[in-house]
Parts: structure tokens; C-alpha cells; sequence
């Protein structure tokens, strides 16, 4: 594996692994992933300017953990239906991190853009003191298109807007670091060009909310503040930049990507890259990462990626009754109480053979 990479490898597991130290990230349900000071005494393992963060404001990395957790349900979400669904599992997602595929361009933007959102979010819940709302002073007046209103409407700049700036800031630098030595080679610029896709998946989708003042609900004032985008939101862009992601190779001079292929627009800030294909993800390997789809729900009567004839890769698939609990027949008590029953529900389900 690339230096480069190693340290971005190594931040993925701190929390996943504590008892052995491979890196920080894709830790969902570990007690550590929420304690800045389990991560920070790993500092040694951490570059300089990650390292630094740990030793002068752990309060930030806490929003960093929260905001790699935020990534880590977001991966899995859009990735619910295709047959690598983003696993957490530590002996096959390292081998998915060590690759420069489509997959791994996605987990980090949107770990960046997690990173990013937390830190931004914090800041405006007043969690932070080195942050708090956007500063509005310098900036022009909101477009009057921004929302209904009536003419001759004053308009300015007011409530809590987010402080988008600071959490982009912090995000590249954490996300960013890489050592010296790695700086030049193509999986460090293709890594540095997919953390800044997923920050700018925040930062350049911002939203305008306003809210009138009058009397009698009359809108004779107008204060306008920005918001960022739900994560969510962020995921769905990310997720169709991963479909769109372009194959890269690096030039002569080390320090430039091309696009591969013939008449290929060079990718802009926010595109995808990678450099190398992906598996097919239909079979269980432990060297490429890939678990396989065998014993995967799949959706018979779909043709997407979530149908059983693309998710089983053509083998097939069983149908099987399943007995389920759930809440049922439910009733509220004053005061305040909700009483349910359990009822038992069968399900048909389809799964890959």
C-alpha cells in the first residue's frame, strides 16, 4: 500500500479495532467512537496536523467521530440495495480501503462530508467555542427571490445561520493530512480530489431560510439566515457523482490526473474519481473485500440493483416465510404512557442463493 494511504487506512480502525491500532473511523456501536481522549492518546499513529487537533482541541475531534458515525449510516443507507452495502466489518472493509476503486472514492467524501456537517452543526448548537453562528456583516443582502414576499419588504441578514466555512476548514484539516513522503503520488491526489467532492457536497448546496416579522402577520421585515443542506440530501448527490465517477490515471510529472479514455472531460471539484475497477462483489474474498451476496434480501420483482437477478449475479434466488414481532394494536394512557401489543406478522422474503 502507498504511504499515503497508509494513514488514511490507519484513521478508518482506531475506533473499529482498539486493541489493534489500524486506524480511526467505521466504528458503529464501539464506546470509544464518542471519547476524543481514547482517540488522541493514539496520536503517534495520527499526522502532524491531526495530531495537533487531538493535543489543542479535542472537542473537535469529538465532532469528528460524530461526524464519520453520520458518514458510516449514510454509506449504508445508499448502498443498502447494491451488492457491496458498505459492511463495517474490519477484515473486509481494509481490503475495500486499500483498493483506488469507485466504492472507496464514496466512503471518503462522504466521511469528509460528515466530518464537515458535524463540526458545522455543532457550531451553530453553540457546542463549540471556537465557533458559533455564520458571520453575516460582509455579505450582500438575500436575493428577494428567496422564498414568497411582497414588495417592499426590507430584507437582512439575521438568526443563526450555519458557519459552513469553519466546518470545511476543519474537515480538510484532519481529512487532508498526509505525510510528506506521499504527497506526490496518485492514491494521495485521488484521496485529497474525493474529500474535497464530499465537502463541497456541503458547502456549495447551502439553503436560504427566512421568516417574516410584522404585525398581523404582515411580512414588513424579512431576516434570512443559511442552512446547510440534511445529510441526506448530501448522500443522494454523492451517491449520483459515484455513479457518474470517472477512471484516472496520473501524468508524467506525478502532480496531474487524466481522465482515461477517449474525448473525456477532465472531472471537475465535485466529481468522483478512481483509478482502478472494482470486483464484482458476487463472491466472498477476503483479498479484495468483496462478502459476497449469498443469503442477501433481494427484491424479486425489481430490475434495479436491488433486484434479485442483479443482486444474486445470476444464480438465483429461494423465497422463504419468515415470523416476525412487531408492535401492535397500540393505545395511549393519560398520562403518559403508550401500550402496545406484540403481534406475530408473516413476511414473505426472497434470498439470494
Amino acid at each position: 500500500m502507498l504511504p499515503s494511504s497508509r494513514t488514511q487506512l490507519g484513521l478508518f480502525f482506531i475506533l473499529l479495532c482498539p486493541a489493534n491500532i489500524i486506524g480511526l473511523w467505521w466504528a458503529v456501536g464501539s464506546p470509544l467512537v464518542m471519547d476524543p481522549n481514547s482517540i488522541c492518546r493514539k496520536t503517534k499513529r495520527l499526522a502532524g496536523k491531526q495530531a495537533e487537533l487531538c493535543q489543542l482541541e479535542p472537542e473537535i475531534v469529538q465532532e469528528v467521530a460524530k461526524g464519520t458515525k453520520l458518514g458510516v449510516r449514510e454509506c449504508q443507507y445508499q448502498f443498502r440495495f447494491r451488492r457491496w452495502n458498505c459492511t463495517s466489518h474490519s477484515k473486509y472493509f481494509g481490503k475495500i480501503l486499500q483498493q483506488d476503486i469507485r466504492e472507496t472514492a464514496f466512503v471518503y467524501a462522504i466521511t469528509a462530508a460528515g466530518v464537515s456537517h458535524a463540526i458545522t452543526q455543532a457550531c451553530s448548537m453553540g457546542e463549540l467555542l471556537q465557533c458559533g453562528c455564520e458571520l453575516t456583516r460582509s455579505r450582500a443582502p438575500p436575493s428577494p427571490t428567496a422564498g414568497p414576499a411582497t414588495e417592499g419588504t426590507a430584507w437582512e441578514w439575521g438568526g443563526c445561520g450555519d458557519d459552513v466555512q469553519f466546518g470545511y476548514e476543519k474537515s480538510q484539516q484532519f481529512m487532508d493530512a498526509k505525510s510528506k513522503k506521499g504527497k506526490n503520488d496518485i492514491r494521495a491526489l485521488i484521496d485529497l480530489h474525493n474529500n474535497e467532492a464530499g465537502r463541497l457536497a456541503v458547502r456549495s448546496y447551502m439553503r436560504t431560510e427566512c421568516k417574516c416579522h410584522g404585525l398581523s402577520g404582515s411580512c414588513t421585515l424579512r431576516t434570512c439566515w443559511q442552512k446547510m443542506p440534511h445529510f441526506r440530501e448530501v448522500g443522494d448527490r454523492l451517491l449520483e457523482r459515484f455513479n457518474g465517477a470517472f477512471k484516472v490515471m496520473g501524468g508524467n510529472d506525478g502532480k496531474t490526473l487524466i481522465p482515461v479514455g477517449d474525448n473525456i472531460k477532465p472531472p471537475d471539484k465535485q466529481d468522483l474519481i478512481y483509478s482502478a475497477d472494482s470486483p464484482d462483489f458476487c463472491s466472498a474474498n477476503r483479498k479484495t473485500g468483496s462478502l459476497g451476496t449469498r443469503g442477501r434480501v433481494c427484491n424479486s420483482t425489481a430490475m434495479d440493483t436491488s433486484g434479485c437477478d442483479l443482486l444474486c449475479c445470476g444464480r438465483g434466488h429461494r423465497d422463504e416465510t419468515v415470523v416476525l414481532e412487531e408492535n401492535c394494536l397500540c393505545r395511549f394512557h393519560w398520562c403518559c404512557v403508550v401500550q402496545c401489543r406484540k403481534c406475530s406478522v408473516r413476511q414473505e422474503l426472497s434470498l439470494c442463493v
